[in-house]
């Protein structure tokens, strides 16, 4: 049996960048991946196995608002919008935890940057001129987006660009494995081996087949939900974790003069900080368009979907619900639903500035939990839990509700992880 330096449970952004900061440094690392390694093709398809199979990928609630995660290599970064939010590093550092070499590193190697003029669709640009009506401080956001290989008027960002364009975790998982790192995808890690209080491996299934790698380090980067279920399978952890979520809603109104609906979505957008409301353009596929056209009722809107803008409305909620050993659930606090609704009034003044009509808004929905193994709680500065050599390096370590995009931030804790251990 081979004995790895590391074994790493889960190949999204944390995952994946401990991987490759140990393989660069030429240790023998294990990438164990639940969901599958076949190439992204941008398909409906696809990104439906990937985010929307009950109870691994997708969650309901009792409120039956819906949770959603992806489950591949490269984990949600391969679905998600390639939004670059920079790390909150004032959370971080009241735990004594300094994200700054690290980001300072991956900014000269990932390809962060504003879109230019030429990738922002007309949706995007109308939205931002109501936004601006409404005097509002609507600005580019920063994306983990190639300019030279997006292409304009694609939808593809949230099917999984098959064209290189977007930056996913799986470019490092890649570079891992080039450097060494052994990378077995379809495998369901079932617990944490644990001797003399010391993590030693992990058992895992994968093709029908029962297996054991042994290793020194153990880290769990299974994501928000993943991670904390692992723990309690392994006794490590109570069976029921409470997490934030970063509720969304999306509010729809059309026009009448363009005819378009693929484009990059969340080209501009802002954040209220002191609120916890964050707004930004969302250019949606026509059949997530229908989806939330349908999910209220609003069939008189299924054929509109080229002339409709889209705004997301996302919050930073609070830290509630439970995570379970066979179910998730996460309904809104008062507070949070207050805060939702001051978003979609803005919204809605937006759309209207934009000479937008039949306004209407989707169901809320949620696609980032976190805060389930917390610093300061579940696990130390150094992300180590109260199990010798088992560290986690995914959401479920931020240490508050934050309410905007994790990826860079896991890129972050992952390359100060590695470059520790």
């Amino acid at each position: 049996m081979t004995a790895f330096d590391a074994i790493i449970v889960g190949s999204g952004p944390g995952g994946a960048s401990v991987a490759r900061e140990l393989a660069r440094r030429g240790q023998r690392v294990l990438l164990l991946e639940r969901g599958s390694a076949a190439p992204l093709q941008g398909t409906l398809r696809q990104m439906a196995r990937i985010a929307a199979i009950p109870g691994k990928s997708s969650f309901v609630h009792r409120d039956a608002s819906l949770l959603v995660s992806g489950v591949t290599v490269g984990g949600t970064s391969a679905i998600n919008f390639a939004t670059a939010a920079p790390p909150p590093q004032a959370m971080f550092s009241a735990h004594d935890v300094d994200l700054a070499p690290a980001l300072e590193a991956l900014r000269t190697e990932l390809p962060i940057s504003q879109l230019p003029d030429e990738l922002i669709g007309p949706m995007a640009a109308r939205i931002r001129d109501g936004a601006l009506a409404q005097r509002l401080d609507w600005r580019k956001l920063d994306k983990l987006i190639r300019p030279s290989l997006c292409r304009s008027g694609c939808w593809r960002c949230a099917y999984g660009c098959p064209f290189g364009a977007k930056w996913t975790a799986r470019d490092f998982v890649d570079e891992a494995v080039r450097l060494g790192a052994m990378l077995v995808d379809q495998a369901r890690v079932d617990s944490v081996m644990v001797e003399n209080g010391r993590a030693t491996g992990v058992r895992y299934q994968r093709a029908g087949q029962q297996h054991v790698a042994v290793g020194h380090n153990i880290i769990l980067a299974a994501g928000g939900i993943g991670t904390p279920r692992l723990l309690h399978a392994s006794g490590l952890q109570p069976a029921h974790s409470r997490f934030f979520s970063d509720p969304v809603i999306a509010v729809m109104g059309h026009v009448e003069d363009i005819n378009g609906g693929a484009e990059v979505p969340m080209a501009a957008g802002l954040y209220l900080q002191q609120d916890g409301i964050a707004l930004a353009d969302m250019t949606l596929p026509k059949p997530m368009y229908q989806a939330f056209a349908a999910q209220v009722g609003r069939l008189d809107r299924l054929a509109s979907h080229a002339g409709t803008l889209t705004i997301m409305v996302k919050i930073r909620d609070d830290i509630g619900g439970s995570i379970g050993p066979h179910w998730v659930d996460k309904t809104l606090a008062a507070a949070d639903r207050r805060k939702l609704a001051a978003g979609v009034e803005m919204a809605r003044g937006i759309l209207r500035a934009a000479g937008a009509r039949n306004i209407f808004k989707s169901w809320h929905f949620a696609a980032h939990p976190g805060g389930s193994v917390r610093i300061g709680e579940g696990v130390d500065r150094n992300l180590q839990t109260g199990t010798a050599n088992l560290y986690v390096c995914d959401a479920s370590v931020i240490p508050q509700p934050w309410g905007l995009p994790p990826t860079l931030t896991l890129l972050c804790l992952g390359k100060r992880l590695g470059t520790w251990l």
